[in-house]
């Protein structure tokens, strides 16, 4: 019975990305009592505004083709797709998608970007892990008000570290391991051996995504992560004035020779609302869109300027987190929906990725 109810779902699309469910990996619970059907499936955007037009659908389809069954139950849940890579898979088992955060320059609000869309991309129903890949400014641990250590556990005969977990996350950072205050004054191999072992030594189990917030500029980090795993993309964030643009185009190009898809560009710090209502363009406008017109490569959002965003940052609870239903907390969301749809494009349809619409 639940095979002929699996083959059922593999002639019934899912409603946004248009392909069936079974071959997306979506169909992740078939429960047949007696003459009922329980069934729980992933769908793109969990804010789908025709879940009973779907559900009755499936439910038809499958009372039909199967007359003993008379009840179907069909409960949806995020659905991600797996970026199918037998490299990836070795590396980092369990690990759907693997994207680096990036930047050109420092100073354009990147870690709190990361920390943000990895808050936002776990409320959305994804499970997230985070490393903090910048090994000589750890943010992670004061953004997110760590002040613990990772346990190491046995895992089939290997010592493993334990990620840390802080509002569902997993995590992982250097400053989880030094003292506090304290510089890590290593050259770049030490440094590219670290972010080796944040991958290869943690035992991160079954994750939607794993994000690494990656350090400024274009060096030897970015190249032992790109070198050690196919990264299913790439996110550059930037600001709106063209010093910053010109250093994103540095961070995109780079991407680009080492074989790593732009998933898209983030503009940071892109105005500032006024307390009558008005947006004031502190650092230019823009800019984000110009650069993503450039390269063809989606703008997945503009975050304002936002005291809040500083403070609850500071305060070890990410605005996110603390004031999800925020203006910026609502943006934030927008942008981590934005990259789901992208992800799940992109790794259902490689060849197809361009020309999809955002949800607004």
């Amino acid at each position: 019975m639940e095979k002929k109810i699996r083959s059922i779902l593999s002639k019934i699309n899912e409603p946004i990305l248009s392909k069936d469910f079974s071959t997306l990996g979506f169909v992740f619970d078939v429960n047949v009592k007696g003459d009922s059907v329980k069934l729980r499936l992933g769908i793109t955007d969990m804010d789908y505004t025709d879940f009973p037009g779907i559900k009755n659908k499936i439910a038809g389809k499958i009372i039909e083709e199967i007359p003993e069954i008379k009840k179907v139950e069909v409960d949806f849940m995020l659905g991600i797709v797996n970026h199918d890579n037998k490299q990836k898979d070795v590396v980092l088992p369990g690990v759907k998608n693997t994207i680096a955060i990036a930047s050109g320059k420092g100073g354009v609000g990147k870690s709190t970007v990361a920390v943000n869309l990895a808050a936002a991309l776990s409320l959305e129903g994804a499970k997230v892990g985070l490393i903090d890949a910048d090994i000589y400014g750890p943010s992670i641990p004061i953004m997110l008000g760590i002040n613990e250590r990772p346990r190491v556990v046995q895992s089939n005969g290997v010592n493993k570290m334990l990620p840390i977990v802080q509002y569902g996350i997993k995590l992982m950072s250097i400053g989880f391991l030094v003292e506090d205050n304290s510089a890590v004054v290593w050259r770049g191999p030490m440094a590219s051996s670290a972010l080796k072992q944040f991958m290869s030594e943690v035992l991160w189990e079954d994750l939607d995504f794993l994000l690494f917030d990656m350090p400024p500029g274009t060096g030897d980090i970015q190249l032992t992560l790109s070198q050690t795993i196919p990264l299913t993309g790439s996110i550059v964030v930037t600001t709106p004035q063209e010093i910053s643009l010109s250093d994103a185009r540095k961070g995109h190009n780079m991407f680009v020779k080492v074989n790593v898809p732009n998933l898209g560009f983030i503009e940071n710090m892109s105005y500032y609302l006024t307390p009558d209502g008005n947006k004031e363009y502190i650092f230019g406008q823009g800019g984000g869109r110009k650069i993503s017109d450039e390269f063809k490569v989606k703008l997945l959002g503009e975050i304002p300027i936002d005291t809040e965003i500083r403070v609850t940052g500071d305060s070890g609870k990410p605005i996110m987190l603390s004031k999800p239903d925020s203006d910026s907390g609502k943006i934030i969301r927008s942008i981590a929906k934005n990259l789901i749809l992208e992800i799940n494009t992109r790794n259902s349809s490689p060849s197809k990725s361009a020309g999809i619409e955002l949800i607004v």
